[in-house]
């Protein structure tokens, strides 16, 4: 398989410590082109990977030799450069959130479908081994009947002047960790007949953005899922699957590094067993997934990106805001559900 020729629209942070590395060393991608608003940026960057730097996302649509395009740009971003570089017939991958709304995310799947071009979110978690053996396990009736999920992806504060503390450009807990516990209870629960029962988004005194949240979703059957995620916490990475003879529980869940040895917890009554799994490297798992759906010409199903941006919206409609005292600690928010 020759292969496929990235250009990169902008050196965010993501892009520069995961995802140029992981593309050098696949032999499925090749980094055609590095883009910047500021053409130093791009020089000093496509440097390191013996690429073209381009001033400017338009250029790099222009050029014939990117076959495809990378955006890691603020979230709020997203959708007009999707959108221009479909017009300019690139496949694109795009970070997570595709978009800031379900209707934008379903208008640009639909422009993708339509023009015969591969539009896909880059969820990486998805791609790491460590979830279909949690999900096997779940298969074979290791903790019998599924009754809850829990999910909590939460990071330090970041510096004032950082992008998620900017409603403009998309940032708050909901769009950056949030979705990664959605993500997660859609893989094991299903998205169609999940609903959002109850939210709460909390932000602090004059922030514009949500800074953390909760969020009750249920299946038709019952099966409830509780979500947390926040930008202003110790670390946290995991979930759990409880069921009427055990429990399951996995850490590092949405973002563990290539070398990272997994730990499946399984508890079934009176015994504990740690399953070491093998490491495995996601970010070139998901780069690879994308690389041979554009060779194969191998539309993507994008109903759970669409349905997961459908609860985000959901989420974000029916929570209950409120606002941390400025001398009190965030963990303190109660949810409740709305009136």
């Amino acid at each position: 398989m020759a292969p496929v020729r990235i250009g990169i629209m902008g050196c965010a942070s993501i892009a520069r410590r995961k995802t140029l590395p992981a593309m050098a060393a696949l032999p499925e991608v090749e980094i055609a082109a590095i883009a910047s608003r500021d053409l130093d940026t791009a020089v000093l960057t496509a440097r390191d990977y013996g690429c073209r730097a381009v001033k400017g996302y338009e250029a790099l649509l222009d050029l014939d030799e990117v076959e495809a395009v990378y955006v890691p740009l603020p979230n709020a971003m997203h959708a007009s450069w999707i959108e221009e570089a479909l017009f300019a017939r690139k496949h694109v991958l795009a970070e997570k959130p595709m978009t800031t709304s379900g209707a934008r995310t379903g208008e640009l799947t639909a422009k993708a479908r339509s023009r015969g071009l591969v539009l896909m979110e880059n969820m990486m978690f998805l791609h790491h081994s460590q979830h279909a053996v949690v999900r096997r396990q779940l298969e074979e009736g290791a903790i019998g009947h599924l009754y809850a999920f829990h999910a909590s992806f939460a990071v330090p504060r970041r510096p004032a002047g950082d992008i998620r503390h900017s409603a403009e450009l998309g940032g708050g807990a909901l769009l950056d960790t949030g979705v990664y516990p959605i993500r997660a209870a859609m893989a094991f629960l299903g998205g169609s007949d999940m609903a959002v029962v109850a939210a709460v988004l909390t932000s602090r005194p004059g922030q514009h953005v949500d800074s953390c949240g909760h969020a009750l979703l249920s299946t038709e059957s019952g099966v409830g899922a509780h979500l947390t995620f926040g930008l202003d916490h110790s670390y946290r990475s995991s979930y759990e699957l409880w069921g009427s003879e055990g429990r399951i529980a996995i850490e590092h869940a949405y973002t563990p590094p290539a070398d990272h040895v997994p730990v499946l917890r399984l508890e079934r009554k009176s015994s504990v067993q740690e399953i070491r799994l093998a490491p495995d490297d996601q970010v070139a798992n998901s780069l690879r997934a994308f690389a041979t759906a554009v060779r194969s010409g191998r539309l993507l199903d994008n109903s759970s990106v669409l349905r997961q941006a459908d609860l985000v919206d959901e989420i974000r409609g029916r929570a209950r805001r409120c606002t941390v005292p400025a001398d009190e600690p965030v963990a303190t928010s109660r949810m409740a559900a709305p009136a």
